[in-house]
């Protein structure tokens, strides 16, 4: 039986040693919300939601099959780890918090049961702003779809703005999606908001979140919709464009790039400037989080009549977009970086020098021989071929064919 282990990362005291049974037995860390599952044993609510989230159906210590997925909180162990950590508190432990429990289902049932009043709605906002429990807890379909009417229906205008803030931050499932983008009139409501001039930032980020979840789960004929109403594309490019709301660049990043899916989007997103405003971003590095999304929307959106001259015009003449693509072939966006640089780059001479002074033949070299998709691999090998002239001519890799294959 072990007796103790050496102390959890991220707690300094030397030669202060953790009993065995407060650890996770996945991270080996202190545990902070221990729960148990089926089996009987206990894991840090963290690693074994974690654990569950990547596919795995077993119990990470017996192997057994986990019967079901719930996690039952262990105030029992909890309580004694708080304990522990006060007893050392003198060695420079810190007392776990108590976790906060996840909202009531009752509860939630109760609130959307009295309708669109503004106190329940901003009760309801509230709830799930406060934790990714919660709204987990919103997410079932009969109160996104109480929501739906709420924020669509014929209540006050300041309850439908309350109600479509609370959607934004529950999102939506296909059923939902269906109620929103095959009812005309709720369409049209999501591209006067997005467009309107007297609407608030925070009334059009919510109506961008909104769209955007409702192209995330819907076909290609329902982006078209979306695409296709007045002001919703608009709108997005707006929100791209945002200089101190951060929220708004990212629900207009992901907005523009799930629209932008459907083909027949692309056109109208290039005359609404979203080639322009991506490439800035991009160009600039203020991509909220969301630069992969970003690179795909400018690879789809450079390849659109009228794209590459945006994309190039957007980023300031296309140097600066250049480093931005080059430095983005090394992250989890290099085949959507590659595809872009790829198309900027094609028509200029003086860009293609631009690409191989910013370091593009390590990148795509790198891309080439490790382990990218094969589209990415090809994208990178037309790439390479591409700025071969642009190559020094003292380099051997500019008289090498090794790495270059048809595209």
């Amino acid at each position: 039986m072990p007796g103790s282990v050496p102390l959890a990362l991220g707690l300094d005291t030397v030669g202060l040693q953790v009993p065995w049974y407060f650890r996770c037995p996945i991270s080996l860390e202190l545990m902070q919300d221990p729960v148990t599952v089926a089996t009987g044993q206990t894991y840090d609510r963290a690693s074994i939601e974690s654990w569950v989230a990547t596919g795995n159906t077993t119990c990470p210590v017996t192997r057994a099959p986990l019967a079901d997925f719930t996690l039952i909180p262990n105030h029992t162990l909890r309580r004694l780890i708080q304990e522990w950590c006060v007893a050392h508190r003198s060695l420079g432990v810190e007392r776990i918090p108590t976790p906060k429990q996840p909202a009531d289902p009752d509860l939630i049932r109760s609130l959307i049961a009295q309708g669109p009043a503004l106190p329940v709605l901003r009760k309801l906002r509230a709830l799930a702003r406060e934790s990714d429990k919660n709204r987990l807890v919103m997410a079932t379909h009969e109160t996104r779809a109480a929501l739906v009417e709420m924020a669509f229906g014929g209540s006050a205008e300041e309850a439908q703005a309350e109600a479509m803030a609370v959607l934004a931050l529950v999102g939506m499932g296909e059923a939902e999606a269906v109620d929103v983008v095959g009812r005309e009139d709720r369409v049209t409501r999501l591209g006067k908001v997005l467009g309107s001039q007297g609407t608030t930032l925070e009334a059009k980020v919510n109506a961008g979140a909104v769209v955007e979840a409702a192209a995330a789960v819907s076909g290609a004929e329902a982006r078209v919709v979306l695409g296709a109403a007045d002001g919703v594309i608009e709108g997005l490019v707006a929100l791209v464009d945002e200089k101190a709301n951060a929220r708004a660049v990212r629900i207009g990043i992901r907005g523009v790039f799930a629209l932008c899916l459907a083909k027949e989007n692309r056109q109208r997103a290039v005359s609404a400037g979203a080639a322009s405003a991506l490439a800035r971003r991009v160009a600039e590095g203020g991509c909220a989080g969301e630069l992969e999304r970003a690179l795909a929307a400018v690879e789809r959106l450079s390849r659109t009549e009228g794209g590459r001259e945006a994309v190039v015009s957007g980023a300031g003449g296309g140097a600066a977009l250049v480093i931005a693509l080059v430095r983005a072939m090394s992250g989890r966006a290099a085949e959507h970086a590659a595809g872009a640089l790829v198309a900027v780059v094609g028509g200029s001479e003086v860009l293609q020098l631009e690409a191989v002074r910013a370091g593009a033949m390590s990148q795509l070299l790198m891309m080439v021989q490790g382990g990218c998709s094969e589209r990415a691999k090809r994208k990178a090998q037309h790439l390479l071929k591409l700025l071969r002239s642009a190559w020094p001519t003292t380099d051997s890799m500019a008289n090498s064919a090794d790495f270059l294959q048809p595209y």
